[in-house]
């Protein structure tokens, strides 16, 4: 461990992931913290792709929509795809998923 001349504690010198990396106290929780945010990075990438599919989804249903001579929105299916969010996430669904609709629709 480096200690600064005021007693600080740098978190340099403590091994892997240990510190300000994590904020850890002891390496045991420091080794949890680094493989618990090694899985989250893992779901993040995956959640990232199953969002650019989405998006390129949409993106079709868009195309067949206009081609069709429809409106490039679909307020009623949004309303869905918000009530699904809200009643599996709560309030904080709702924002989540306007925000998909967002990236999947741009704004309106």
């Amino acid at each position: 461990m480096s200690v600064t001349a005021t007693g600080a504690d740098t978190g340099v010198g403590t091994g892997p992931a240990t510190g300000a990396d994590t904020g850890a106290r002891t390496d045991e929780a420091a080794s949890v913290i680094t493989g618990a945010r090694e899985r989250i990075d893992a779901l993040d990438d995956r959640i990232i792709g199953l969002i650019q599919e989405r998006m390129a989804v949409s993106a079709v249903i868009q195309q067949a929509r206009i081609s069709s001579g429809g409106r490039r929105v679909n307020l009623s299916r949004e309303m869905e795809v918000l009530g699904h969010f809200r009643d599996a996430l709560g309030k904080p669904g709702t924002a989540l998923a306007m925000t998909l609709l967002e990236l999947c629709r741009g704004r309106i």
